[in-house]
């Protein structure tokens, strides 16, 4: 995966920082309650949401199960109908492959379809280093390259900016990139539309060369599929003479039956809508109709690493409808640059690290920028869970994951940081097996209660920053039984359950 995003620190600090600015907060509360709540009506609407739901991710399971078999046929099914396919193992060879053909057309621009799989590896930054330069159509993803910034939502990319802040961004920074700004340009929706419109009308009709995603694949037909809600999409899909489209390898579904469950799931869950305004298909080339050159590079870059992985395959079903980021309360306060990824908040929590490897700080942290409340288990649409993946990479991080990727090769290296905690579990094994240890430990921490320390020291302060430890009660609970019910041995289940129940009283 590409390190465009690497070099951050890990997820806890990247965190401290963004909780700590109220007006990103601000924009992200207000934001993904809008969203979740229109998602929550229109999701209400539908009978069988639970049947569709449960389609889908028998769908995806098929197809990653026989993920060889559909890939083939793609292929077959692409290059009969006139488009070239290729194959890239990792972020650099989709870049190069990108770059070269860009050249081979002699343009030095390029307008683009909003694609995560291109952030993924960075295909802007590798065409500008070509003296090629990529212009983002999408009005999110045209903010955010407009802004110097990094998305920071699956759906909605400049989610933690307000009306006004891309204002600003369009009056300062719209002239360097081609048509500037209407004069006297306010913050109303209506006018920051159309300066967008305007100015990328030009960009539209004047490329010959567009890159592309897709958001799904049929393995049958070699038909793209891109969803939409703006039209811009369309006019690169178009207009251009070339069309490049990278699409990762999971992208792809048997049949056009299948696309059926998905294009009535993926507009519910992402934008509240019964069907996206602009679905788009494409398959090869058609004289007369459509670019006349098409090229689809199919992008593995860790995701057969991840297909390996009886638990952490689940993630490859995702269809990047980002219901999850939107009911997750740590997303909602850290917003989506803390994630160190283009995939930000839950699915990016499991998706990178696997992606990527866990050798990295960040990485090794994703996999605990979560509470495990859940939500975003309940509102996947192809039900992936999300809270199971967490704790597998914990595990994984623990023991020692994958760090380092090259081409097919996965380095493990040896877990760090986790020294202590092994140390505290081993020791607390020890007292659990030997009870007179146990209790006297219980004895003496109770006698020395009021000289504890509220936070713990060390690494261990990372967990009490946020909460006080638990005090330690004045006499320990055997000691307490054999005071006040004689010495009658340990208490039993059902004298348990009587305290419970007075205590509950």
């Amino acid at each position: 995966m590409s390190g465009t995003y690497l070099g951050m620190p890990a997820f806890p600090k990247a965190a401290h920082e963004a909780v700590n600015d109220s007006t990103l907060r601000g924009n992200l509360r207000h934001a993904t309650h809008t969203i979740r709540a229109k998602r929550a009506k229109a999701v209400a609407e539908v009978s069988d949401w639970a049947a569709l739901r449960e389609a889908g991710k028998r769908i995806k399971d098929h197809t990653l199960r026989h993920l060889d078999r559909y890939l083939e046929q793609l292929d077959e099914s692409v290059t009969g109908a006139g488009g070239v396919v290729h194959w890239a193992a990792d972020a650099e060879e989709a870049n190069r492959i990108v770059t070269d053909l860009v050249k081979a057309t002699g343009e030095s621009e390029v307008v683009k379809v909003k694609s995560m799989a291109t952030q993924e590896i960075g295909l802007n930054e590798a065409l500008e280093a070509e003296g090629i330069r990529a212009y983002e159509t999408d009005l999110a993803e045209l903010i955010v390259q407009l802004g110097k910034d990094r998305p920071s939502h699956i759906l909605v990319p400049a989610i933690h900016r307000n009306r006004g802040e891309i204002r600003d961004i369009f009056r300062a920074e719209m002239a360097g990139w081609g048509r500037p700004a209407p004069e006297g340009l306010t913050d109303t929706p209506a006018e920051l539309a159309e300066a967008a419109r305007l100015h990328l009308r030009e960009k539209f009709l004047r490329a010959k060369v567009g890159v592309s995603g897709a958001n799904f694949m049929v393995a049958e037909t070699g038909t793209l599929v891109v969803v939409e809600s703006e039209g811009n999409g369309r006019m690169c899909l178009t207009l251009p003479e070339t069309l490049i489209s990278v699409v990762g390898i999971e992208k792809i579904v048997p049949t056009w039956r299948d696309l059926e469950v998905f294009l009535q799931t993926l507009p519910r869950s992402s934008t509240a809508e019964r069907m996206n305004p602009y679905t788009s298909t494409w398959t090869g080339t058609t004289d007369g109709d459509g670019p006349r050159t098409f090229h689809l590079v199919l992008l593995d870059n860790g995701r057969t690493d991840t297909l390996a992985d009886e638990v952490g395959r689940q993630a490859l079903r995702c269809i990047r409808c980002s219901a999850c980021l939107n009911v997750c309360p740590v997303y909602e306060r850290a917003g989506g640059h803390a994630y160190g990824s283009v995939y930000p908040g839950p699915i990016g929590a499991i998706l990178s690290p696997q992606l990527r490897g866990t050798g990295s700080e960040i990485d090794a942290s994703l996999p605990y920028a979560s509470s495990l409340c859940g939500a975003c288990y309940e509102v996947c649409p192809v039900a992936i869970d999300i809270p199971e993946v967490l704790v597998h990479l914990r595990e994984r991080v623990v023991e020692g994951g994958p760090a380092v990727r090259g081409g097919n090769k996965v380095v493990l290296r040896p877990a760090k940081g986790h020294a202590a905690e092994r140390a505290a579990m081993r020791a607390a094994r020890w007292a659990f097996t030997h009870p007179g240890a146990l209790g006297a430990g219980q004895r003496l921490a109770s006698r020395t209660r009021r000289f504890h320390p509220r936070s713990l020291p060390g690494p261990g302060r990372a967990w009490t920053d946020s909460r006080d430890l638990p005090a330690v009660p004045a006499e320990p609970f055997r000691d307490w039984w054999q005071r006040t019910h004689g010495a009658g041995g340990a208490p039993s289940s059902s004298a348990g359950q009587s305290l419970g129940e007075d205590g509950a009283e």
